[in-house]
């Protein structure tokens, strides 16, 4: 039994809370593979779960972090040894199990994936569920014949991690890309990524037809609401317009001309319960061919966990900008 830190998460008779606290191992969610965290990272969904704006926890209390990497301590599964290095994204992290931001974390063995050899721990965590949901809508979207010569894919909230991180993994992948943000003013690092255009939101614009001119071969979709009914009728014909995220609202208003006339696929990318084989696949793309070429430069700042509060409430009021690392137990030579 080890005693560690760990930012923790409650809701009982004294109100809901996250903060730094001192637990035992034998304490954690239940889990074949005990892993010491080095690196984890932070997302929209963890600064919901950490200020209460969102529910996302089921039970409580829990460590909050939906990603970790780390080395495995113990193992009841054979195919996990001391010393193996393993990553974990969402799969009921700071849900339904303790997450990443703890110097501990304990993993059920079918969640847990080996690192690859060309990723350090760090490297992992700069990607986390940012860079997995990024690749799995790709993946998602060339599945359903996606293809460059159907022309730009539109990114919409590009300033944002998954939208960074999409950016340049797109644009790997042959992908002539249209960074989409609020804050043009970072038109020049988008660029950088691989972005042949950065067009304010603004440029999406309500349509004031059921079809507006097909001008994207396809979209990633990180807003939601009249960012997404505008892009939909913009889409060409077979294109595929991917969906994962919120942050401009849950309601979208459009009509169903896009799907019957053009026949363009909307395809959800709910990336915190994809199956175990086709993580496999996604890792092994992000580790190899879709390797994002600029994860130093799309890592903006790394905090401890000490710092979490302040860079939540910075994220959910729409200041961040990037991915943000948190540093747990890990160094950069990992």
């Amino acid at each position: 039994m080890t005693s560690f830190q760990a930012f923790r998460i409650h809701d009982d008779e004294n109100g809901y809370r996250g903060g730094i606290e001192q637990i035992q191992t034998d304490t954690l969610t239940p889990g074949e593979v005990l892993v010491k965290v080095a690196w984890s990272s932070v997302n929209y969904k963890d600064a919901l779960a950490g200020t209460g704006k969102g529910r996302i926890l089921r039970s409580y209390p829990l460590n909050g972090g939906v990603d970790l990497a780390g080395v495995v301590v113990t193992s009841e599964d054979p195919a996990f040894r001391e010393g193996d290095k393993v990553l974990c994204t969402g799969c009921g992290l700071s849900e339904t199990l303790d997450g990443g931001y703890a110097e501990y974390a304990r993993l059920p063995s079918r969640w847990a994936i080996p690192l690859p050899r060309q990723l350090s721990l760090r490297a992992a965590m700069q990607l986390g569920t940012a860079g997995f949901t990024a690749a799995l809508a790709l993946l998602r979207m060339e599945e359903n014949r996606q293809r460059p010569d159907m022309g730009p894919i539109a990114i919409t909230g590009a300033s944002g991690g998954v939208g960074m991180l999409a950016i340049d993994i797109f644009s790997a992948a042959g992908y002539q890309v249209h960074a989409i943000s609020g804050k043009t003013g970072h038109a020049a690092q988008l660029r950088t990524l691989g972005a042949a255009e950065v067009l304010d939101r603004s440029a999406l614009a309500p349509a004031a037809k059921p079809l507006e001119r097909a001008q994207y071969g396809g979209a990633l979709d990180n807003v939601g609401g009249p960012a997404l009914a505008a892009l939909l009728p913009r889409i060409v014909p077979y294109g595929n317009l991917a969906i994962c995220g919120n942050a401009g609202g849950i309601k979208v208003e459009t009509t169903v001309l896009p799907w019957i006339l053009r026949g363009v696929s909307v395809l959800g990318i709910a990336s915190a319960g994809t199956a175990r084989d086709i993580r496999d696949r996604v890792w092994e793309r992000l580790a190899g061919a879709w390797k994002p070429r600029h994860l130093d430069t799309i890592t903006t700042a790394v905090v401890g966990l000490e710092q979490l509060p302040e860079v939540f409430e910075k994220m959910l009021a729409g200041e961040s900008f990037g991915r943000t690392l948190v540093r747990v137990g890990g160094e950069d030579s990992l």
